[in-house]
């Protein structure tokens, strides 16, 4: 009966999500009609009409980016929930996003002060913010292991995050009015700003991750019964939280890298798998994160799109107004957490 209804639920998902992708796409401050959509994508419109121009340079890769971000994110929310076994652990709660901002600041409104720009905009901030996040998570991981108490942890993370981003606001301070105008604008996140050549190798940082992620999926589901019974069942938990962690930064820094921090998606998208589909099994929450990540991203930029105005509202605004409310909740239903994790 439960598989039944597990794939009814994937069906109407992957279906919702062709339907959002659509809107994504037809949704704009210029009307495009969904029949000239369909003629560019079958290539009765010409490549250099007004039309054809708008959804292949800015539309399209908009809405593949926020495919991609969906997928990327919330995985990597879930990843750090069973590994610290902390229901409200996140890359945007426990520092890992400030830690790719802070590197990525370093490259921008430093080393990107004293060369050109051009020679960091893709392999110096993504490596940057890859890094940062890795070395976050392998500072949290040091601090878990002494600290068994997911209030402390959260408390910690949120305290690490305050002071990396005091740091940042020390940089930007120093910084010259040029490189600190590009740095805030990258901190409002932004779907929009990726190139189809950017596209690419976003593209293929998130498919390994991805890939990454579903081969652990056994040794998540250990992990849920605890380190000790996971290391009697032959898991090589060392091997393992070394796997977790490569995924998670390689997914937060590639994203935090192309689109700024987008926050909430990562810790909210797994509850809401569990709600919906009331498992805990990681091979089916793992792909429901996945799809409802889409969902809720492709949402929002459609929100953001504004439709009958000519500015974009930056994501990371739209998504903390949906992501907040639902994390207050999920404190607040502490007790069911509880019998989770």
């Amino acid at each position: 009966m439960n598989n039944q209804r597990h794939s009814v639920w994937f069906v109407l998902l992957s279906i919702l999500v062709l339907v959002l992708f659509f809107a994504d796409i037809l949704i704009g401050s210029v009307s495009i009609s969904l029949n000239e959509i369909i003629q560019v994508f079958t290539g009765q419109l010409p490549t250099d009409t007004p039309q054809s121009i708008i959804i292949l340079q800015s539309r399209l890769p908009k809405a593949l980016t926020a495919i991609l971000a969906g997928c990327a994110l919330p995985v990597a929310g879930l990843l750090m929930q069973t590994f610290f076994r902390n229901p409200v652990a996140g890359p945007d709660i426990l520092g890992v996003s400030a830690g790719s901002s802070l590197l990525v600041a370093l490259v921008m409104l430093t080393v990107g002060t004293w060369f050109s720009m051009d020679v960091f905009s893709n392999v110096g901030i993504i490596l940057a913010a890859i890094v940062g996040a890795m070395l976050v998570l392998f500072i949290i991981l040091g601090v878990a292991a002494r600290v068994r108490d997911s209030v402390t942890l959260l408390i910690f993370g949120l305290m690490f995050g305050m002071a990396i981003s005091a740091v940042v606001g020390v940089l930007q301070y120093y910084s010259s009015q040029g490189a600190l105008k590009l740095f805030i604008m990258w901190t409002f996140g932004s779907l929009s700003g990726v190139t189809w050549s950017q596209l690419y190798i976003l593209a293929v940082i998130v498919i390994i991750g991805l890939l990454l992620a579903v081969t652990q999926i056994k040794a998540l589901n250990l992990l849920l019964l605890g380190e000790q019974y996971a290391t009697s069942l032959g898991l090589n938990i060392r091997k393992s939280k070394i796997f977790i962690i490569l995924t998670t930064g390689l997914l937060t820094g590639a994203i935090t890298a192309f689109c700024g921090p987008i926050a909430f998606i990562g810790i909210a998208v797994p509850h809401l798998a569990r709600m919906i589909f009331k498992v805990n099994s990681h091979a089916i929450i793992l792909p429901a994160s996945v799809l409802l990540g889409i969902c809720i991203l492709l949402i929002c930029d459609i929100i953001a799109q504004t439709p009958g105005n000519d500015g974009v509202l930056p994501i990371n605004a739209i998504t903390a107004f949906m992501g907040a409310p639902f994390i207050i909740y999920i404190i607040w239903k502490n007790q069911h957490l509880k019998r989770v994790f």
